[in-house]
Parts: structure tokens; sequence; C-alpha cells
């Protein structure tokens, strides 16, 4: 089995010829040493920095080291590991012998990691010494985990993940999988319910480098990228892994939660000419006194992804920085983003154009597509999409129309063809009999200069009827007073039909929000 020939991965979308025979994490790693890569720097993380070669050595000998511990090909590994190294190279070792590792939120509870490991039914588990804590309740408790390997140093007893792969030879023919084989799991955030296990096949690695990587991001050989969102997520996965070992760029890799600190910290010691953030690190970095001055860093062009990106964010980040951010949006069940805006075709407060390879409609409760200009739910049509969720038959058959994938994002289309984000479809409010999105109001109320973040979900008032009410959260130096209250609704009607306004307003700490940056609409309802 061969990686893509240099012709199969410059291969213009959406025809892109990947073999039935073929290996993910062989091609990734492989190419880079057929094109004469092997002493560039792949991966610089926390510890050191570490070439394509050494790379491709480690994730061999992880290989190796999997098969010894008694998994056979198919069977399942959950991966909990922190941004280092240690995470490309245990998860394409497991994908290099045909096992098939679940990524996994780095920032759940035991109760989170029991369900899902009973779920999956998981025969080892490959942890970060520093999140071990959280499984340690669980190891005996699960028949199916017979195995537990640590990185970052293995308590006495247990199993060390650096010492199994320096030990192991490497294996060097990949396992035998077909492009349409589970390559690998994620699971869903859980922000409208219990999480499910996405399974992804092999050949949808490589179509995102193709249809959005190279000709969307331009990404080149020379770049440095540097994504604040992680590899456990389908966003920080393609930017950080897939995305910089298909290209042979160098990724820069932060174990630590991404404050604008430990952010601010990276983009001044390495100079990454990419970066990839979410919205609430867009807002928390601009309302930094330590904020790089634009000539500090090297950045050539951002992305925004995992909700949407309002437009006063986007438009002071660029004025800043002197770069575009480019708002797109993707998802677990997609692998990464199909729909975006794109360099010199930015409008911020759009989610701009299709990537080229994905179909996108717009329907309405019945199925029927919508006429322009209205709002209704985006479903999409691609090469990425999962092949189902795990032992979730009804979800995924209302999820996973034939080729179309139900997003439960509403959209509509703009007179130029470009994409508007309205809600979720369950976050949507309707208010004196018109639909409003809950985001509209949210970059109302950001605009604000005492505003940090906001989050709006519908209240009945004593007539029962919808509407509005905004959780604010402000930026240091701001009191909150009913005098600051009055002032943003006067501040949203001032932007806004009048109707929109929230009626109510509550001043918060922080929102809840899932690892990947969405507010969590239905834990403020709750407390409500």
């Amino acid at each position: 089995m061969s990686a893509l020939s240099h012709a199969d991965h410059r291969t213009s979308p959406p025809s892109i010829h990947i073999p039935e025979d073929y290996n993910a994490a062989h091609d990734l790693i492989e190419r880079n040493l057929l094109e004469g890569r092997t002493g560039k720097i792949a991966y610089i993380d926390d510890a050191g920095q570490y070439t394509f070669g050494e790379v491709a050595d480690r994730v061999k000998r992880a290989a190796t080291a999997m098969l010894g511990l008694g998994l056979r090909m198919e069977e399942r590994v959950m991966v909990c590991l922190l941004d280092t190294i240690d995470f490309p190279v245990a998860f394409l070792g497991c994908v290099h012998a045909g096992i098939v590792p679940i990524a996994t939120n780095t920032l759940l509870t035991t109760d989170d990691y029991e369900y899902m490991l009973r779920d999956s039914r998981a025969r080892a588990l490959v942890v970060s010494a520093a999140l071990l804590p959280q499984f340690l309740p669980l190891i005996g408790r699960i028949p199916t985990l017979e195995t537990v390997v640590v990185s970052g140093g293995a308590p006495d007893g247990m199993l060390d993940l650096a010492t199994l792969v320096a030990s192991a030879a490497p294996h060097v023919e990949p396992a035998a999988t077909k492009a349409d084989d589970v390559c690998f799991w994620g699971y869903s955030s859980g922000s409208t319910g219990a999480p499910k296990g996405t399974l992804h096949v092999h050949s949808s690695l490589i179509q995102t480098v193709e249809l959005y990587a190279r000709p969307i991001l331009g990404l080149r050989e020379d770049d440095v990228v540097f994504s604040a969102a992680k590899l456990f997520f389908a966003y920080g996965f393609g930017n950080a892994m897939t995305f910089p070992l298909a290209i042979g760029a160098t990724a820069v890799l932060m174990a630590e939660r991404p404050t604008p600190a430990a952010v601010f910290a990276r983009l001044r010691q390495y100079q990454p000419t990419v970066f990839y953030g979410v919205p609430t690190l867009f807002a928390s970095m601009l309302a930094s006194p330590d904020l790089p001055a634009r000539d500090d860093l090297r950045l050539r062009i951002a992305t925004s992804a995992g909700e949407s990106l309002p437009e006063d964010i986007g438009r002071r980040f660029e004025a800043h920085f002197g770069i575009e951010l480019l708002d797109g949006i993707g998802s677990t069940e997609m692998l990464h983003i199909y729909l975006s805006n794109r360099p010199g075709d930015v409008r911020h407060g759009t989610t701009g154009r299709p990537v080229p390879g994905y179909l996108l409609r717009i329907v309405d409760e019945h199925g029927d597509p919508v006429p322009d200009g209205e709002q209704g739910e985006l479903q999409v049509c691609g090469p990425t999409s999962a092949q189902g969720y795990w032992n979730k038959r009804g979800k995924s058959r209302t999820t996973f129309l034939g080729p179309w994938t139900r997003s439960g994002d509403k959209y509509r289309v703009d007179p130029d063809g470009r994409y508007v984000y309205c809600g979720r479809n369950d976050d949507m409010l309707k208010v004196s009999g018109i639909y409003v999105s809950p985001i509209e109001v949210e970059g109302a109320l950001i605009t604000h200069p005492a505003v940090l973040e906001a989050a709006v979900i519908g209240r009945a008032d004593t007539d029962q009827l919808v509407k509005p009410k905004a959780f604010v959260v402000l930026k240091a130096g701001h009191a909150p007073t009913p005098a600051l209250a009055e002032e943003l609704r006067q501040h949203v009607k001032h932007r806004l039909a009048p109707y929109k306004y929230p009626r109510w307003i509550d001043f918060v700490a922080e929102l809840p929000k899932t690892a990947t940056g969405k507010i969590q609409r239905f834990k403020l309802r709750a407390l409500d």
C-alpha cells in the first residue's frame, strides 16, 4: 500500500482519486518521506520539536506497540490526550495498525468518560497523566476496558506510552484497510443531548485537505500553523494534524488551555503564519491589554469556526492585525469546514459560500427548499460525511438523509449568494409571530464597548409570550448596573428591529460552553 502520488493529492476538487486500498495514517506520514521532508520540522510542542522522519518512526512503533497489547484490527482505543506530540503518534499509530482510535474531549467529567467507554466498548485507553485522575475510578469497573497506557509519566504499575513506543519495532506495512473502512470516531459535543459516537472513514481525512486546506486556505509547505482549537475537536484535528501532515507544514501544539496569554506567548515565540481560533477566543484576545501589535507577528491568515463569528469581532480583528479572518462552519458529522469565507472574498456577518466539492440546500420543516432570503435548515452533501452514529440507528436515520446531512443550523442566503447564520434549530425564537435569531441579538449586544460576550434565549413574559432574554459578560472595568442594562436595551433597539431587543438582561461572570466553545443555551434555559 503506497501513499497517494503527488498528482493524486494535487487533483483539483471535487475529483479526488483515492484508491480502494488505502490507509490514512500511512498516506499522511509516508508522503513526507517520499517528498524529501525527513529532516524538516513537523511538530513543535511544549517539550521540543520533531522532524517528519521522527514522527513517522514513532507512529510505526506505536502501531507495533498497540498490536503488542493484544489489540486487533477494527477494535477501539479511547485517546484522551492533551495537545503534545503523543496525540498524533498514538492516534496515527492506531490507524496504521487498523485499530480505531476515539478522539476524546479532554475537559469532561468521570461520568462522561464512563458513558463513552461503555458506549464504545473500547478495549484500551491512552490518556495524559494530567487527565488520569478522571479515569482512575473507572479502572476495573468497565468490563471491556482491559489496558490503560499513560502519556507524560505513568504511575508505578501502569504502562508508559513513551517506553512502549521506544521499545517497539517499526510496523513497516500498514494494515490492509480500505478507503471506506472506519478510520476513527469522534464524539459529538453533547450540546443538545448525550454525546454520539460519530464514525469517519479513511478517505475523509485527505478529502478535507484537498477540498478546504489547499484551495481555500492556500496552505503551503513553508507555513507554520497554530491551532488554539484542540486536536480532539474535529476543527482542531484537521488544523493541526491532517492539514500540516498532508502538506508538509510545521504545526505548533499547546497542551494548556487557550487563554489569551497562552496564545499570545506561542504567536510571539514561534511566529506562525496561520492561526486557527474560535469566536470566544478572538473576543478575549481583542479585550486583552497584552494584545500583540500587528508588526510583532508574522500571521498571513486566520480562521474562525465552532460557532458563528460576530461581525464586530471579525472587523476589529482584521483592523488590528491587518489580515483576513475567515469565518466558516463545519461539524463533527462533516469532519471539517464545508462553508466558508475565503481570501479576497470576506464579508463579515456571513459564513461565506460553499466550499467546492460540497452542495448545500436550505429547507423548511417539510424538507422543501425555501426561497432565497428566507430562513430554513441547512443541509450539506459532500464526501466527508460520517458513516453514521454508533448504536444510534434512529438518530442516524434522521441526521443522514442519503447523501445529505442535516446540520441542525438555521441559515438564509443573501442576494449575493452568501450564507447567513441564524442560529440552531432549537434556539430560534418566535417573537410577535416572527422568527428572531439569537445570534443576531448577540451580535448587536457585543458591539457595545462594555460587553465581552452575550447569549440570548427565549423567555415567556407574564402573558406567556416569548421574548428575548440576554445573559451578558462584561469587560473588565465595567460594573453591572440597572442603568447599564437599560443602555444595552437601547443599544440593541438602535441596531435591530424594535421587537428583537432583550426584555431582560442578566449579568454573569461567564457563559456555559462546550469544550469546543459553543454556548450551551439549554443550561441557560435551565437557570432561567
